[in-house]
């Protein structure tokens, strides 16, 4: 896969995220509309030669005033310098259970295709499927989380994520 292609195929996902954040905005034409709430994440990271940025949109639907469900997608692109480009490409699907209503507890499935180049012909460039099964906990205030969620399927040789714990915040409008 060319780097122009994952490139566009990021571009695309701007562009996707532009028109679900731009229809959220629209008022409500039934019910179920009333209870589907949008956010995500973002996320920028700058270091020595070091580049990373991350879109993580998501929706959830509140099955009642304990429960929700929802779907997410997930693109990153990263970059050091003379050393490597990488592309991470996903979704997920999640629960969330208000034990009261200030304490949350969630379960997401995530399933990530990452595309790593290396510059150096020292390091094989891969592609492959990473799966992530994430358990958390958090404290909620109105239509914002902040907890710890942990990784069941965590793999150090293949993880995204630089170990099985990982904070959060999650926000909803």
């Amino acid at each position: 896969m060319s780097q122009t292609y994952r490139f566009t195929s990021f571009l695309i996902f701007i562009v996707v995220l532009g028109v679900v954040f731009s229809a959220s905005g629209q008022e409500p034409k039934s019910p179920f509309w009333s209870n589907v709430h949008f956010g995500g994440g973002i996320g920028l990271g700058f270091a020595n030669q070091f580049f990373s940025a991350t879109l993580a949109p998501s929706a959830i639907y509140d099955v009642n005033e304990q429960f929700s469900v929802g779907v997410g997608l997930n693109g990153t692109y990263a970059s050091q310098k003379n050393v490597y480009n990488s592309t991470i490409l996903g979704g997920s699907v999640l629960g969330l259970f208000n034990v009261i209503p200030e304490i949350q507890l969630s379960a997401e499935f995530e399933e990530l295709n990452v595309s790593r180049n290396f510059k150096d012909n020292l390091f094989l460039d891969d592609n492959y499927w990473y799966p992530a099964l994430f358990l958390g906990a958090g404290y909620r205030s109105q239509n914002v989380t902040i907890g710890l969620r942990y990784d069941v399927l965590y793999d150090v040789a293949t993880s995204v994520y630089g170990n099985a714990y990982a904070p959060f915040v999650r926000v909803y409008f």
